[in-house]
């Protein structure tokens, strides 16, 4: 077998349309194109959206929403989920070994929702100035 010998395999590409070959080819005369108009013409396509000088929809609707990209890599964590983690130091490995926060997350904040289980040192997360209270009033403390 040499690489000048192989071809496609039977079936697996489309014949090509031999267009303009007479009426009997059903493609003769027009080529498939039908009578007139923009269509038929060379060229005679228009852009996606473009509804022939209407208003296209996509300008006819209002504008909504707004999604942030940044939504995926930060988090929110409440006193009461972060009571479950345990004593000691938290930060974000801890947090995401305890499963609290998503594994691509880049930032976290603590918000004071709920109550501290116990006296816990949080290093290296945002904190809310409720949460911050929350915590030192517990016995623990905030380290940026």
């Amino acid at each position: 077998m040499f690489l000048n010998t192989i071809g496609a395999r039977d079936g697996s590409r489309p014949e090509k349309k031999r267009v303009g070959r007479g009426i009997g080819s059903t493609l003769g005369k027009t080529c498939g194109r039908g009578h007139k108009g923009q269509k038929a013409r060379a060229g005679g396509f228009h852009k996606v959206g473009f509804e022939g000088g209407q208003m296209p929809l996509q300008r006819r609707l209002p504008k909504v929403g707004f999604r942030s990209a940044k939504k995926r890599f930060v988090a929110e964590v409440t006193l009461t989920q972060i009571s479950k983690v345990g004593g000691g130091v938290i930060g974000l490995a801890e947090l995401k070994e305890a499963g609290l926060v998503p594994t691509e997350a880049k930032r976290v904040k603590i918000i004071a929702t709920g109550s501290v289980g116990g006296v816990v040192t949080v290093r290296g997360v945002g904190v809310t100035r409720g949460a911050r209270a929350a915590i030192e009033a517990a016995g623990g403390k905030v380290e940026s």
